[in-house]
């Protein structure tokens, strides 16, 4: 039985978002900005484990990139992270990670994960769905286009924001 109480009860609330972020899309961004007022301070967690990713930007490399884009909002950090999202969310002093959803694939997946979370930690998970001119953005795809030289400025966020 997980002791809910212990759970970050006497801090304010803290989200966590966590992602490869190869890139940092705009959809990742409209997560952040819609649920930021959720919560007194937010984490964005980068995965710093590439073990099935070999050819991945370094963890560095992604949270500098990430912090610039947010380097005006005082209630986000951005620090790369190792190992499981819950763990990480305990770790920040989270009860909340937030996720991203842009179809019924991801609503299950995130569903799943979410049940499994919650039993091992009482971490809760917050879905959002993606903005209806955003639901087709992912990562592998922005990545695919500028392997081809594609203009895929329309698909990421615009630096910094303010």
């Amino acid at each position: 039985m997980v002791n809910r109480k212990s759970i970050n009860d006497d801090c304010g609330r803290t989200g966590v978002f966590v992602g490869s972020f190869n890139p940092f899309t705009a959809g990742h961004d409209s997560v952040v900005t819609r649920a930021l007022p959720l919560f007194d301070r937010m984490v964005i967690g980068v995965v710093g484990d590439q073990v099935h990713k070999p050819d991945m930007p370094s963890a560095e490399e992604r949270v500098k990139a990430i912090a610039e884009l947010y380097r005006d909002e005082e209630r986000i950090t951005v620090k790369p992270y190792y190992g499981l999202a819950v763990d990480f969310a305990k770790a920040e002093g989270a009860r909340f990670i937030v996720k991203g959803v842009r179809s019924v694939k991801d609503f299950e997946y995130e569903r799943d994960q979410a049940d499994i979370n919650r039993m091992m930690s009482g971490v809760e998970t917050i879905l959002l769905l993606a903005e209806p001119h955003l639901a087709n953005i992912s990562s592998s795809m922005v990545r695919e286009l500028q392997h081809f030289g594609a203009d895929v400025s329309s698909f990421l966020p615009k630096k910094p924001r303010r």
